[in-house]
């Protein structure tokens, strides 16, 4: 039986970067002054910072039914048998659960893995998926297995803007008029389900501090018995220059020297709720990869 991987660009995953490790990603849409645009297809993270930065008008959007069941028409007229399609966490979007629903006119051939998971966490779990199938893994093998592990990571995000919590209804004007006054910074956090608030700090700074400390504490804890191998340590972002993004992943790597820590661009749709100068940080386990 030959099973596909798909998942979306929230996932960080470009659809290049798919193609080349033989992985089906769906664009992302987001809207800029009721203008609708794919991720890495006609609008790069450059193009949307530049817009946040003119203070345009912008927004995420879910992808329509028909181009998502467009894609696994595409896949299963290649020749696969089954599709493991990992979508962003249903706590953070409906897409996942309108996947679900649409996956019912399939036969079993789509199954929608929910584990919760977004940007790098959903990344990993997205290769893990795949080294699974290559594996011979079915596809309600793959499913049963990420759903099982899906609380196995953490992420941590400080926001240098809180513009777009704001306009997510995340905060109350009066709250962010003294935040920004204050120079109050969230650092906020996802074990798997919705963004929750762990604490405030002053400037951006002690947010990374912050994110570190919160970081190890997770790793001393709830991943103390994993082995180092199996725990990926990433960092994250919505840098407006290169050398802020590479200070982040350096600052990180001196805190975790024994991980080998990368970076990844926040998806455009993340983008659009968190706005530029963002900074994350996150620890996932992962599956033995051969």
């Amino acid at each position: 039986m030959r099973t596909a991987i798909m998942t979306d660009t929230n996932s960080g995953i470009t659809v290049e970067e798919g193609k080349k490790a033989g992985i089906y990603v769906l664009p992302m849409p987001v809207i800029i002054e009721q203008k609708c645009y794919l991720e890495g297809v006609d609008i790069t993270h450059r193009q949307l910072y530049d817009a946040m930065l003119s203070d345009k008008e912008l927004s995420s959007s879910q992808p329509s039914p028909g181009d998502v069941m467009a894609m696994w028409d595409t896949i299963l007229s290649e020749g696969y048998d089954e599709i493991v399609y990992i979508p962003m966490s249903s706590g953070l979007s409906g897409s996942c659960q309108n996947a679900i629903l649409l996956a019912q006119e399939y036969d079993s051939k789509v199954l929608v893995v929910d584990n919760h998971r977004i940007s790098v966490t959903l990344m990993e779990s997205v290769y893990d998926a795949k080294c699974l199938a290559d594996k011979g893994l079915s596809g309600e093998e793959i499913k049963k297995t990420l759903e099982e592990s899906a609380y196995q990571a953490s992420i941590y995000i400080t926001v240098n803007s809180l513009k777009y919590l704001l306009k997510g209804g995340r905060i109350t004007p009066s709250a962010a008029a003294i935040a920004n006054i204050l120079n109050i910074k969230p650092v906020l956090t996802i074990q798997g389900e919705k963004l929750d608030l762990i604490t405030k700090v002053r400037g951006m700074k002690q947010g990374e501090r912050k994110m570190i400390e919160s970081l190890k504490a997770d790793i001393s804890s709830r991943f103390s018995d994993i082995p180092a191998k199996r725990l990926r340590v990433a960092t994250a972002g919505t840098f407006d220059k290169p050398e802020e993004a590479e200070r982040w992943k350096n600052m990180v790597q001196e805190a975790f020297p024994e991980s080998d820590v990368y970076y990844m661009p926040l998806s455009c749709s993340i983008a659009c709720h968190v706005g530029v100068g963002a900074v994350g940080i996150g620890a996932i386990v992962i599956q033995e990869r051969s």
